[in-house]
């Protein structure tokens, strides 16, 4: 089984910080107040899949 990689568009990103608030070990705010992983091979767990749902621009995804 492959593993699935996160993604997140930070074009779409507006800085809401709901991904940090569901899963702060795996999200951060950058320097542009936008989503970014604290680490990219980060593991999609079922908190990751929960930030995503709440992400008011829909801009996490996986692949």
């Amino acid at each position: 089984m492959l593993k699935k990689s996160i993604l997140i568009d930070v074009y779409e990103c507006n800085g809401c910080g709901a991904c940090v608030e569901i899963c702060p070990e795996v999200f951060i705010m950058d320097e542009w107040e936008k989503a970014t992983l604290i680490d990219p091979d980060a593991e999609v767990t079922e908190r990751v899949e929960k930030a995503a749902a709440y992400c008011s621009q829909k801009c996490i995804s996986f692949e």
